[in-house]
């Protein structure tokens, strides 16, 4: 046996994860959220650009977590929140841009966050595995969804389109241009809204039936 096959593989650390290739993908796009924050309310180009690196950056970590073999539980929450946080501080200017449309947004907000949460949970929790895995038998809407790489990528695009083009609406110089992509995103933008919906039906009936397996196995052993 030679030592190359005899060594063994070198044990893999806390640090080693933290920082893993894609998680600092991920933590690059933490920086470039959160920088566009403080540029939304005045400047618009540097925010386009902060914003939309930290969007684009979300396509490169998946592909990095499996080039390296870093895949990793941090990496799979790390990104999902980071995407609803983005989303989520863009909807908190729109609610100050556009004050009628407040109710609007905070209900967009909280269907965002409780679908996506329940989903991660409910995928954890019960399978054990990534929220990504659904099979076709589940849901073939999410399957489609999330087993499709440039479908996800195009739905999330165009969504974020969506609001990007209302971001731009609400400055004067800007306006013609923002209605445009407001109008070119909506399909994908409304197909996002009821995949959301339909993710968080999904969430809500894989719980409520694990519940009643676990309960009726309790009944059982009484």
């Amino acid at each position: 046996m030679s030592s190359k096959e005899g060594s063994a593989a070198p044990e893999v650390t806390t640090q080693d994860v933290l920082w893993y290739i894609p998680n600092k993908i991920g933590y690059a796009r933490i920086i470039t959220a959160v920088l566009s924050f403080f540029t939304m309310q005045k400047c618009p180009v540097s925010t386009a650009l902060l914003y939309t690196t930290s969007c684009l950056l979300d396509a490169l970590d998946g592909t990095m977590a499996r080039k390296y073999n870093q895949v990793s539980r941090l990496g799979a929450v790390l990104d999902m929140v980071t995407d609803r946080s983005t989303t989520a501080g863009l909807l908190c200017y729109l609610t100050l841009a556009y004050p009628s449309w407040g109710p609007f947004f905070q209900v967009l907000l909280a269907l965002d966050i409780t679908s996506h949460y329940m989903h991660m949970y409910s995928s954890l929790a019960i399978s054990g595995g990534s929220h990504k895995n659904v099979t076709k038998e589940s849901s073939p809407l999410l399957h489609l969804y999330y087993s499709r790489r440039d479908v996800l990528f195009t739905v999330c695009f165009f969504n974020e389109s969506f609001f990007g083009g209302l971001y731009w609406m609400a400055f004067d110089k800007y306006h013609t241009f923002g209605k445009w992509i407001v109008i070119i995103s909506f399909p994908l933008w409304a197909f996002k809204q009821f995949a959301n919906v339909i993710q968080l039906q999904r969430a809500a009936l894989m719980l409520a039936a694990e519940d009643a397996k676990d309960a009726n196995e309790r009944n059982r052993s009484k």
